[in-house]
């Protein structure tokens, strides 16, 4: 069973790292391959023919169960002829709408979709949608037009009303870079085959039952929207108990599993601990509320509820605790929103409670198997994500560090009925902090594969946040949440005190110069040979050699970036949407160009592109930043650059009241002729001159900074977001013979305004890179643009289409497409 199961896993994530899906033949193949195989595992009963048999057998019926899942759920995305297309649908308000500074973003399901004429447009059954107040974001913009700011009113939406809405919908698309985060595959676990937004306004009060974005009713009965409004009905109580106050969506995290009220600094303080894990509904907090309700519902069935009806004569308290359990932790893995770390802890506590049940001894290994074979056959995408592999991989670390080691409960018991309560209170703790010490260690090398980076006091801050957390804070929170709202008010300020003490607590720790360890993300031979010394080091006492395990860490210790080698140079044209964000590398230093754009206060291209690519590759200082202009999609990022990553200096065509400057490093602005050499390679700004900044009749785009990056023949020009009358400067002014250039980041995205052949003709560039949105609101690159690229041989690649773009060069350009390269089955479907 356990060889079948592991098998099945193995099978799961070969599928996943497939860039295509398998065809029909491979179905029936794999079908009549499994059943052999499973037939003569059944006649073999030698392990060492058994074992290998069942993994393959395994394999096979889990690359094939997966194959069959995504299949189907790719199967209702929406068509490529039906993106852009105002479309009317009736549905319901699905999981909790999440109130944004742009608007409101929720998930739809669709019930009904309305006829458009003779046609009925094939809507998939699940949308996520945004409906924004600001119209800018619906509206499409011509070249050289300002984005409309008018705004509307959004109205209140609640899971489970029923709505008909105008949608303009696309397929999934998401940014695709190194080390980023996988969006299409999250709308894909997610069941989501569309992305839109809501045109228009809401129908007035008393409008038509036909007219477009109108509530229809209040409520749809389904188990899904109880659920739902449960959970809105629980986060609303919290937030209006604790009204502005910082940690009310820890509370809310803790209380029914949604995470979204929490800030980014925040989070990043919670991370950088080591405590993450514990600000949500965690195995942990299920585990221990469902022994706590099972231990209230034991002590009161013995005692019959105190009305003498001997009602552990009918059934042991027993059985009545485990029954209990298993339903407090089935309701709260609902309200967590069934995340894997919830799955898993449900799975195996029904496994031992059957077990149980049946007067049946189970071996954990075997628990522990059925939780993960549950959990892939429910989601088989959950193993792409990092709580699926700390989860099980915490549980596996302390099955093989304690199991058959520690001392059995009614030893201790025991031996404090025989001496003192104290000595077994210090067993217990010692074997509470030899717990933690397993976990703490043996996460290590998986951390830092996932992250690139582990907290060397997580530790300290884990002692003291999971007793804290687990055993004060959420139960009080439970609690509170549930209280009329009257004492609700003073049971929260509880937990929400100490949550404000031990964020105080966080920071301190934070704030010590050795508190992460950062480093590149280790090759696979490094993280295997890590992983080999830390079975080795936590194998039981008496197991000869131990310490020889430390030499398996040695790799993933000395672990540098790695720069490009000597004689070229690395540039990376990442997939930041609408926007610009470039790192240029050299042997010895490196330089980033723009940082892509501000969505909101908690996001931007910084924080979800530029800085998880940083870490990945371990780089935690920049020689230089240019900031080409003022435009958001250029400088949105900038702030949370500085914030994160050392910076040495600045240069940009900024105004000097931009806020960017106030907390900008060493800034000069750029200015023609200005040249610098690093490693051999030459860096000079071609644009703007310095009388430019004298004159208030240019936009920020004329203003943008030009940089010219030479090494040897080869050489790349950033040309920012100038248009045709600064194309027209730099063709007949004093740099023109500085233009040639091999690699062209495409001025302004491939506007209308501009690219225009005589710049396209002196620059002569072997490639042009645009770096733009998918199915963005200006249209960028323009159709004739495009054409005037190709119409003079240019190769042009577009970071929409390709993802991030890496560029190696020196003797000879290479390029690299991440989509291709990284090629996964849910790209481009």
């Amino acid at each position: 069973m356990r060889a079948l199961i592991i098998g099945f896993a193995i099978g799961v994530g070969l599928l996943q790292v497939q860039g295509q899906l398998p065809g029909v033949e491979w179905y029936a193949v794999g079908g009549v391959m499994a059943a052999l195989l499973a037939f003569t595992a059944w006649k073999f009963w030698q392990p060492f023919l058994r074992l290998p048999l069942l993994l393959t057998c395994g394999a096979w019926l889990g690359f094939l169960w997966a194959a069959s899942f995504a299949l189907y759920y790719l199967d209702q995305e929406l068509p490529a002829a039906w993106e852009g297309h105002d479309i009317t649908v009736i549905g319901t308000v699905a999981d909790l709408p999440d109130h944004t500074e742009q608007g409101l973003r929720m998930r739809f399901e669709v019930e009904q979709v309305v006829m458009q004429g003779d046609v009925k447009p094939p809507v998939p059954p699940r949308l996520a949608l945004a409906w924004y107040g600001n119209q800018r974001y619906q509206m499409p913009v011509e070249d050289g037009e300002a984005a409309a700011p008018a705004r509307m009113a959004v109205p209140d939406m609640r899971p489970g009303e029923r709505w008909r809405l105008k949608v303009r919908l696309k397929r999934p698309h998401g940014n695709a870079n190194p080390g980023g985060f996988d969006y299409e595959v999250w709308l894909l676990q997610d069941d989501v085959r569309a992305t839109g937004y809501v045109v228009g306004a809401p129908a007035p009060a008393g409008a038509p039952v036909t007219a477009i974005n109108r509530r229809i009713d209040d409520f749809v009965w389904t188990p899904g929207h109880v659920i739902d409004t449960v959970r809105g009905w629980l986060r609303d109580r919290i937030y209006a108990a604790l009204p502005g106050e910082q940690y009310a969506g820890v509370i809310a995290a803790l209380v029914m599993g949604d995470q979204r009220g929490i800030s980014q600094s925040d989070w990043s303080i919670f991370n950088r601990t080591g405590i993450g894990h514990l600000m949500a509904i965690s195995g942990l907090h299920i585990t221990m509320l469902a022994a706590l309700f099972g231990g209230l519902a034991s002590w009161l069935w013995r005692r019959s509820f105190f009305t003498g009806a001997q009602l552990p004569l009918r059934m042991p308290a027993q059985k009545v605790a485990v029954l209990v359990g298993m339903a407090t932790a089935l309701l709260y893995v609902l309200l967590a929103g069934f995340g894997v770390p919830a799955q898993r802890t449900l799975y195996m506590l029904v496994v031992v409670g059957i077990a149980f049940w049946r007067a049946r001894i189970v071996r954990v290994s075997v628990v522990l198997c059925l939780a993960l074979g549950l959990v892939l056959l429910a989601d088989p995408w959950s193993l792409l994500w990092p709580g699926f592999w700390l989860s099980f991989g915490a549980v596996g670390l302390l099955m093989y560090g304690t199991v058959g080691r520690m001392q059995p409960r009614h030893a201790m018991a025991s031996a404090a009925s025989r001496k003192h309560w104290w000595p077994a209170l210090v067993q217990q703790l010692g074997q509470a902090a030899h717990a933690q010490y397993i976990v703490t260690l043996g996460l290590v090398p998986l951390t830092v594969l996932l992250f690139g980076q582990y907290s060397l006091v997580s530790p300290i801050a884990n002692a003291i946040a999971i007793p804290l957390v687990s055993l004060v804070i959420t139960p009080l929170a439970l609690l509170g949440s549930l209280l009329p709202t009257v004492v609700a008010q003073f049971v929260l300020q509880l937990p929400h005190l100490l949550l404000v003490w031990l964020a105080d607590f966080l920071r301190e720790l934070n704030a010590m110069p050795w508190a992460v360890w950062e480093t590149p993300r280790p090759s696979w031979w490094m993280f295997v040979l890590a992983l080999g010394g830390t079975v080795l080091l936590l194998a039981p006492r008496g197991w000869p050699a131990r310490w020889l395990g430390l030499f398996g860490w040695l790799p993933l210790i000395v672990n540098a970036p790695l720069g490009p080698v000597e004689g070229s140079m690395r540039v990376t044209a990442f997939d930041v949407g609408q926007g610009m964000a470039v790192l240029v590398e050299t042997p010895g230093h490196r330089l980033l160009y723009d940082t892509g754009p501000y969505f909101t206060s908690a996001s931007d291209g910084a924080t979800r592109v530029i800085l998880p690519y940083l870490r990945e590759r371990g780089i935690d200082h920049l020689d230089r930043v240019v900031i080409s202009h003022n435009d958001n999609d250029h400088s949105g990022g900038t702030v949370s650059i500085f914030k994160n990553i050392a910076v040495d200096s600045v240069y940009s065509s900024l105004s000097p009241a931009s806020p960017i400057l106030k907390v900008a490093p060493l800034h000069q602005r750029c200015e023609a002729g200005q040249s610098w050499n690093w490693d051999g390679i030459g860096f000079t700004m071609l644009h703007p001159t310095p009388d430019s900044y004298d004159s208030d009749k240019w936009r920020p785009n004329a203003r943008s900074c030009v940089l010219k990056v030479q090494i040897g023949r080869q050489s790349l020009l950033l040309a920012g977001d100038i248009e045709a009358v600064q194309e027209d400067e730099l063709v007949n002014g004093p740099m023109a013979e500085r233009l040639p250039s091999t690699v062209l980041m495409a001025p302004h995205h491939g506007s209308g305004t501009s690219s225009t052949e005589p710049f396209l003709r002196a620059v002569h560039p072997e490639l042009a890179v645009f770096q733009v949105g998918y199915r963005n609101r200006f249209n960028h690159p323009k159709a004739d643009v495009l054409a005037r690229y190709q119409r003079l041989g240019i190769r042009a690649l577009r970071t929409d289409e390709s993802g991030a773009l890496t560029m190696t060069l020196g003797d000879q350009l290479h390029t690299e497409q991440y989509r291709k390269e990284h090629a996964r089955y849910w790209y481009g479907r």
